[in-house]
């Protein structure tokens, strides 16, 4: 009897839930290397549905499985690289391929693809608002002035402005390197707050990363396939809610009008 109660309320938090989804993607569409999530609903204690004879129960015939509530199973991360912007600042930096930044902070070491990072007060490369950028020694990497040069793989070289002064300036010592790590599944990687990601299974070190100066990883959002699916799950939720009302009213009538008669 009271049925549609519980199909047309799951399907409410259902698209709910999803339109937050939507909505945090779209929010961080220009967040650099950001992943887009979706989220993905399934079914709640399916049944049987059984046909009987109306006089006679013996020997019931199955007929299909329902269930009466959908809900959230749970939100996938999609890794899918981004498109690459030319940015020409200092500071900038993108992967090419696997891999995450190491970023110190204060809850621990971070994983992150946004590699637009900036100098703090005591000169350290670092993530605004996050933490230092760790370098292949576990140290934060600290730049003196805009004097660097940064090769494809990640080795920054103090005072020099170009690869032939950092193959000359090499031999010398003084070079740094951006720490690039990866993981064996990442399923087990958790999604938090401004791209950042956190997990218990141990990071496998990245020698030869590919690195990109002075550019960043746009994030994955498509903004166009964005807005379909919030007009769609926008649409689903108002009809399930005009429903329910409908619904409300029927039986209203039917424990109040109909009961008396």
């Amino acid at each position: 009897m009271y049925q549609g109660f519980y199909n047309l309320t799951s399907g409410m938090l259902t698209q709910s839930r999803n339109l937050n989804v939507i909505s945090n993607n779209m929010v961080n569409i220009q967040t650099a290397g950001y992943k887009r999530d979706k989220m993905v609903s399934t079914t709640f204690q399916e049944e049987m549905l059984y046909r009987t004879g109306k006089r006679y129960k013996e020997n019931p015939e199955p007929m299909a499985t329902t269930s009466k509530i959908r809900a959230a199973d749970r939100t996938y991360v999609n890794y899918e690289q981004g498109s690459f912007d030319s940015t020409d600042g200092v500071y900038d930096f993108a992967l090419t391929d696997r891999g995450f930044f190491c970023i110190d902070t204060p809850q621990g070491i971070r994983y992150t693809r946004n590699g637009s990072f900036s100098v703090d007060d005591e000169g350290f490369l670092s993530l605004n608002g996050m933490g230092r950028v760790q370098g292949r020694d576990g140290q934060p990497i600290r730049i003196e002035n805009e004097e660097f040069y940064v090769d494809s793989q990640g080795v920054i070289t103090p005072g020099v402005l170009d690869a032939e002064g950092a193959e000359e300036a090499a031999a010398q010592g003084g070079q740094m390197a951006l720490r690039v790590v990866d993981f064996a599944d990442y399923e087990q990687l958790h999604k938090e707050d401004y791209g950042m990601f956190s997990t218990n299974q141990g990071a496998q070190e990245v020698e030869n990363p590919s690195i990109l100066w002075k550019t960043l990883e746009r994030s994955n959002v498509d903004m166009v396939e964005e807005m379909t699916n919030m007009m769609s799950s926008q649409r689903a939720l108002q009809s399930a809610a005009q429903v329910l009302k409908m619904y409300d009213q029927i039986m209203g009538k039917a424990s109040t009008e109909v009961g008396r008669l």
